[in-house]
């Protein structure tokens, strides 16, 4: 790819999610326009039913539009993407299988890992045992997903979305069900590992604070039909640590967020 282009290209892009809504121009996302840098780091933030679900099936080819273009890595999205990914707010991890079972299997699915998966097997379980070493699950890379904390399962859900070393990570709501103490050591692992491979990320989140720690850009989407409405750079220096997240410029931009979407909310007044 060349280095001048954008990751990720959204032009004019328009959601309906069947053929009746389209005639009803009922949209659920509408006129998403979005360039992300190669190695950005973006998090979208608005109320729930706002549509960010839906832009992160847009983004993987799980979803075509009705309506625009979407580029990324250069390319036209035509299916769903092998290049990305991801991981959800419940970890999904399979219960039979141990936590470097469970990290193999994208390697195990996806070429061209998967015609090599027998052959290079113990090379795939070396790099699994490491990552997992990486985010702090040494020592569990055996136990199975019921002998792990809920930190610790999305702990590996996360090594799952890396372990074929994708060029993006698409994370929705992936915190969201932990306390705050391990939600917050989680930002640091996640903050680390991106730090040292540069992937694009795209985070899906309700927690503001979260995404102020982790993006170099956040984005503010409206109520349904989604589109953004506000871009925010978030011009903290990095790296950061969780000390920053104390201090009045991060309170500040916090509080700043929380405004735009308050604003939203508010019932638009009627005159009788």
């Amino acid at each position: 790819m060349q280095t001048d282009a954008h990751f990720v290209d959204f032009s004019d892009v328009w959601l309906a999610y069947n053929d009746e809504l389209l005639a009803q121009n009922h949209f659920a996302v509408e006129a998403i326009d979005l360039k992300v840098r190669q190695g950005e780091f973006i998090a979208i933030v608005g109320s729930s039913g706002c549509g960010k679900s839906t832009f992160m099936k847009l983004t993987t080819g799980l979803r075509m539009p009705s309506k625009g273009r979407i580029l990324i890595d250069g390319q036209p999205v035509t299916g769903p993407l092998k290049i990305s990914g991801m991981a959800f707010q419940a970890p999904s991890l399979l219960p039979w299988r141990t936590t470097v079972d469970n990290v193999l299997l994208p390697l195990e699915i996806v070429e061209p890992f998967r015609s090599q998966f027998k052959t290079k097997r113990k090379e795939y379980v070396e790099r699994a045992r490491q990552l997992l070493q990486k985010v702090g699950l040494g020592g569990y890379e055996d136990k199975f997903p019921w002998q792990l904390s809920g930190g610790m399962q999305q702990r590996a859900s996360i090594c799952r979305a890396l372990i074929h070393e994708p060029k993006m990570l698409l994370l929705d709501e992936p915190f969201g069900a932990l306390d705050a103490f391990t939600r917050e050591e989680l930002w640091c692992i996640l903050r680390d590992l991106w730090t040292e491979q540069k992937f694009n990320v795209i985070l899906v989140t309700h927690d503001l604070r979260e995404s102020v720690f982790l993006a170099d850009t956040v984005y503010v989407m409206s109520k349904s039909p989604g589109r953004f409405v506000v871009k925010r750079e978030i011009d903290l220096p990095r790296p950061r640590d969780l000390e920053v997240t104390y201090t009045p410029a991060f309170t500040d931009i916090v509080h700043e967020l929380r405004g735009h979407i308050g604003a939203m909310r508010k019932p638009v007044a009627t005159t009788a």
